[in-house]
């Protein structure tokens, strides 16, 4: 991996190496806030645009995206995610990575970073690892009137349920804050596509981390963002790209 921008700090920047896991923490290091949440997203796409290939993001993926996938769960409080792609990713309870304790630690972080589930009609199994066997307890966040009996077997599973919306559905613009009260504040999404149409058009997304993988996937699939149009694109300014095998790994600031 190498450093393409800011310009190269050190020689070392420049020279085809494995990033340690301290240097990639240092170089995705989420800026000081005072008391609001700040909310990136980690998305991969193809050259053609696609999000993911045959439902999964994975073929698009390398081992440099996956390091880097781990060290933003590694330095965030909630890994916010919608349900479909809890259902198409076959999500796991986050694990705790003695690489990241002490940060962590430093922090006032837990042991791992919660993961938060966005989700109108609660249709997801509660019977998987996620619910049950979590290291620090999965969230649920749906609107107010969300079915009651899915919310009791959500309960029941051991997940936390938490109001983020009127009616069924989830409001995107109050989800920052709705965590951010709760202590979590540096928020990492994973999508889906939809998700993060609906924080992008929200107004709430501050940084986007972009991995562009040197393939073409061509198909069907939907673009990183995929949700309600914008009256005005909003913009965003380079912050860093790194560089491995091809892989562009790229994080860009809202301005």
């Amino acid at each position: 991996m190498r450093r393409l921008f800011p310009s190269p700090l050190t020689p070392s920047d420049t020279e085809e190496r494995t990033w340690d896991l301290d240097e990639l923490a240092d170089a995705y290091a989420y800026p000081e806030t005072t008391g609001g949440a700040w909310l990136r997203a980690n998305m991969v796409s193809s050259l053609d645009g696609a999000a993911h290939h045959e439902g999964r993001s994975q073929p698009l993926s390398s081992d440099a995206d996956m390091r880097i996938f781990g060290t933003l769960r590694g330095l965030a409080d909630a890994v916010v995610v919608g349900a479909e792609t809890v259902r198409q990713e076959g999500y796991r309870p986050a694990r705790a990575r003695e690489a990241f304790a002490a940060r962590r630690a430093a922090l006032g972080q837990g042991p791992a970073p919660v993961i938060a589930i966005v989700s109108a009609g609660l249709d997801l199994d509660f019977s998987l690892p996620l619910f049950t066997r979590p290291l620090v307890p999965t969230l649920v966040l749906t609107g107010e009137d969300a079915p009651a009996d899915r919310v009791a077997a959500a309960r029941s599973a051991g997940a936390e349920v938490i109001v983020a919306g009127e009616g069924r559905r989830v409001d995107p613009a109050r989800v920052p804050g709705v965590l951010a009260g709760r202590g979590l504040t540096r928020l990492l999404t994973e999508g889906g596509p939809v998700l993060l149409g609906q924080f992008a058009s929200a107004g709430v997304l501050d940084e986007m981390c972009l991995s562009l993988a040197p393939l073409v996937a061509s198909g069907t699939s939907p673009r990183i963002v995929n949700g309600p149009s914008m009256a005005v694109p909003e913009r965003f300014v380079l912050a860093s790209v790194l560089e491995e095998a091809g892989f562009l790994f790229t994080r860009y600031r809202r301005v």
